[in-house]
């Protein structure tokens, strides 16, 4: 099967990308607003981008009134955010903070979890998280007015007590049962985990 991406209408390219690209991980990204308070809500297009600087990068889509993401408009605003990333235990209180709240509403109050104070950035992040990053905007793309691509530099990372050896720094895999994103309101665990050793190209060892 062939498809033009360009005879194809945004929702159905929509469809097919998140169907295919799977499974994603979640930002939750917390901001602040303009009248002072919390802002949470869940994004898909996301990943890491580099080390060195350390970098990550979030795409950012509009309401489906037209007008910026709530998310969006404070990153603009204020140049700051915090990506907290989703456990097992995180993620119905994400799937609550996804909704289309009002501009007025903390999603983190709403959805019962905690606002805890950042160190480097203003924005809060969200305490039962069990990772968090400390975020500045580096660079904005507006590809359109509903769509935004902000890379993001990290200062500083918070992991839950226990997750992270302090002298290796290696991470607890099965202390941590991160969730993805597949598409609609399907996600996945993580708990079938197997490796793959990458082998010598013969006649190079």
């Amino acid at each position: 099967m062939f498809l033009d991406f360009r005879a194809l209408r945004p929702r159905e390219r929509y469809k097919l990308m998140t169907a295919t690209v799977v499974p994603r991980p979640i930002a939750f990204v917390s901001t602040r607003s303009a009248g002072g308070h919390g802002n949470a809500a869940p994004f898909s297009f996301f990943n890491v981008f580099s080390e060195d600087p350390p970098l990550l990068v979030l795409g950012l889509e509009g309401r489906r009134d037209g007008g910026l993401k709530h998310t969006t408009e404070n990153i603009l605003r204020t140049g700051e955010f915090a990506v907290n990333l989703v456990d097992e235990a995180l993620a119905e209180a994400m799937s609550v903070c996804a909704a289309d709240w009002p501009g007025e509403v903390d999603e983190i109050e709403a959805s019962g979890l905690t606002a805890a104070q950042a160190v480097e950035i203003d924005a809060p992040r969200i305490a039962e998280a069990p990772v968090s990053f400390e975020c500045r905007r580096h660079v904005t793309l507006e590809f359109s007015a509903r769509r935004h691509l902000v890379v993001g530099e990290i200062l500083a990372m918070h992991a839950r007590d226990g997750l992270i050896d302090p002298d290796t720094l290696r991470l607890d895999w099965a202390a941590y049962a991160p969730v993805g994103r597949l598409y609609a309101n399907r996600y996945i665990r993580t708990h079938d985990v197997f490796t793959l050793d990458v082998p010598e190209p013969a006649g190079t060892g």
